[in-house]
């Protein structure tokens, strides 16, 4: 038998959106453990087979981090409601995706609108346009939900996606971009590649920001090679980036240089690659476990097959992929 305490009353979205501190991180991270713990079947069964229950997780590192692979085969959620909507991974040939049932959509919508305006300020002073095909030719993207929420949200007459029209696009981006609009173009790597081998640009007012994934299309790259084609096709100092996945309902973002920070109610553990329940020091490689709040109703300890480091001002880079991992579509920096 085990005994915890019960939180008196559930914890909600206004809960996990207004942490300011690592004090009120730490505090609620093991208040969710705790009900993640009672109400998710599978991740009990997980904690209780590594001796992990609430009576002896006292600190952040002493909660277990699920493996991502779990969203593979088993439906990870905290919560009896039924799911408003299932993301699913794009996955490669012959895999098996993830699918991250999401019981309440509105917990993932102010989470990526609460994130982008933590790191890039009112949506609304943005024109979005969108260049992610891959996405756009399959269901269940949880990146096109946010791209098209977003674009929606910016109220921007000229805000969209873009499939395939490139000369559309680039004609858009000089038009917009002249007039001093502040434009954010989200885009996966190879799509944005495309852009760049066939129209050579200057912009001045224009964000890059790019979501990873070759897809099958294009030889994977290291991140220096990749920022360094589109710095210069594009005509920017810096390359953006977002890091998000199937199974998270929110992102980090890095601004340039690879260099990733996370908003208040998300964070980043670096686990031993040979003791998944040690951790390295800061400024070591080591797997990323991710701690994402939001998913207060599937899991928000989640093991990743990223590879990585943590900074001292707790940002965090990503160096690659477990060896024996798929290559998820978000991700393209692998060895």
């Amino acid at each position: 038998m085990f005994t915890f305490v019960i939180m008196k009353a559930p914890i909600t979205s206004k809960d996990i959106f207004s942490i300011t501190n690592a004090e009120e991180f730490n505090s609620l991270s093991l208040k969710i453990f705790c009900e993640q713990y009672t109400n998710n079947l599978v991740y009990r069964e997980f904690c209780n087979h590594l001796n992990k229950t609430p009576n002896v997780v006292k600190k952040l590192k002493d909660i277990p981090f699920l493996p991502i692979e779990f969203f593979k085969s088993k439906e990870i959620v905290s919560s009896n409601q039924k799911a408003e909507i299932i993301f699913t991974s794009s996955g490669t040939t012959g895999s098996t995706t993830s699918k991250h049932f999401v019981a309440d959509v509105a917990i993932y919508e102010e989470s990526y609108l609460k994130g982008f305006d933590y790191f890039y300020g009112d949506i609304t002073k943005y024109c979005v346009l969108a260049l992610l095909p891959s996405y756009l030719e399959r269901q269940g993207s949880s990146l096109i939900y946010m791209a098209d929420d977003l674009i929606k949200k910016s109220r921007h007459s000229e805000s969209g996606f873009y499939l395939n029209d490139l000369k559309l696009l680039t004609q858009k981006l000089i038009e917009l971009d002249k007039k001093g609009t502040k434009i954010l173009l989200i885009g996966v790597s190879f799509a944005l590649l495309d852009l760049t081998e066939s129209y050579a640009l200057n912009l001045k007012n224009t964000i890059i920001m790019e979501t990873g994934g070759m897809k099958g299309r294009r030889k994977e790259m290291i991140r220096e090679e990749l920022h360094g084609i589109l710095k210069s096709g594009f005509g920017v100092d810096k390359i953006h980036s977002e890091y998000g996945m199937t199974e998270l309902l929110s992102q980090g973002y890095s601004k340039g240089n690879g260099i990733f920070e996370t908003p208040p109610w998300m964070d980043i553990l670096v686990r031993d690659t040979e003791d998944a329940l040690s951790y390295q020091e800061n400024g070591k490689t080591g797997g990323l476990n991710v701690i994402d709040l939001a998913n207060i109703k599937s899991c928000s300890f989640i093991a990743t097959q990223d590879l990585g480091k943590k900074f001292d001002d707790n940002t965090f880079s990503i160096l690659g992929r477990f060896d024996n991992s798929d290559i998820r579509g978000c991700n393209l920096l692998v060895f």
